[in-house]
């Protein structure tokens, strides 16, 4: 690993774009961005503010060499929260759906919503305390997204479609058939533009 990829990986480690590390060092994006490809190194002063930030030694960032004596307590990779997360919120709107086809009961929102706020919080804490943050973060919110907000677009459809249709309508996980099949097929495709429109940006994003 030379000094390019230990600035790159201590910057990512931190889950921080290279515009904030170059808000941090008083640099233009550009040079971050050189000092990651190669293109150029940074001088002394910005070496000392690198190591100060990242709190790390400037032999390590110079020559790769980690102090003898050092204790290194590891930290926890910020993954291993989004895959718990994301298999919370996949339970959860499995067992939402499930309670609905068995009871009929608009419980059955309540209890999908509220084992997604339990993977969403899991995802959070892995995000203060683990490494790999950016990586974490972009696999959780490009599967997530799926799951998450199929709920919520259900129940705003259902509600929308049982006021303006005038019949029957009840919260539940999923869109419901009602009296326009139109507006059916519409709610289905809206919620896959979002979630479609929402992974592109976060590609977008992680190519930066």
């Amino acid at each position: 690993m030379n000094m390019a990829d230990r600035i790159q990986h201590l910057r990512k480690s931190k889950g921080i774009s290279q515009e904030e590390l170059a808000d941090k060092v008083g640099v233009s994006r550009q040079a971050v961005s050189k000092w990651e490809s190669e293109q150029s190194t940074p001088d002394i002063e910005k070496v000392i503010l690198l190591s100060d930030f990242f709190d790390v030694t400037t032999d390590y960032l110079l020559k790769g060499i980690e102090p003898v004596s050092e204790n290194i307590t590891k930290k926890s990779d910020a993954r291993i929260f989004s895959l718990v997360g994301s298999v919370f919120n996949f339970i959860g709107l499995v067992v939402a759906i499930m309670i609905w086809k068995e009871k009929q009961t608009s419980f059955s929102v309540a209890v999908g919503l509220s084992l997604m706020a339990v993977g969403v919080m899991i995802f959070v804490i892995g995000q203060f305390i683990g490494e790999n943050k950016e990586k974490a973060s972009f696999w959780f919110w490009t599967v997530n997204v799926w799951i998450v907000i199929l709920i919520p677009i259900s129940c705003v459809f259902n509600a929308m479609q049982g006021i303006l249709g005038g019949h029957w309508w009840t919260f539940r996980p999923t869109p419901e058939l009602g009296n326009s099949i139109g507006f059916y097929v519409l709610c289905w495709g809206f919620y896959f533009a979002v979630c479609i429109i929402v992974d592109l940006l976060l590609i977008k994003h992680a190519k930066r």
